[in-house]
């Protein structure tokens, strides 16, 4: 039986609603926690968690066209 493991929040370390097995690829998963209620963009490879960070597009100066 493959080993599972529940997605922890980056941010408060709680249980998310998600779960993992060893063999699960996630690329840009909007990982939702439901006690922080904060969203974030993961990657997960070997049951290891990355967290995404990107800049926010709000603070970007407009393009000149």
């Amino acid at each position: 039986m493959k080993q599972t493991e529940w997605i922890l929040c980056p941010v408060c370390g709680s249980k998310t609603r998600s779960r993992i097995r060893e063999d699960t690829i996630l690329i840009n998963y909007p990982l939702y926690c439901p006690k922080c209620r904060q969203e974030r963009l993961i990657e997960v490879r070997n049951l290891q968690t990355i967290v995404i960070t990107e800049p926010d597009t709000i603070d970007a100066e407009p393009m000149n066209v």
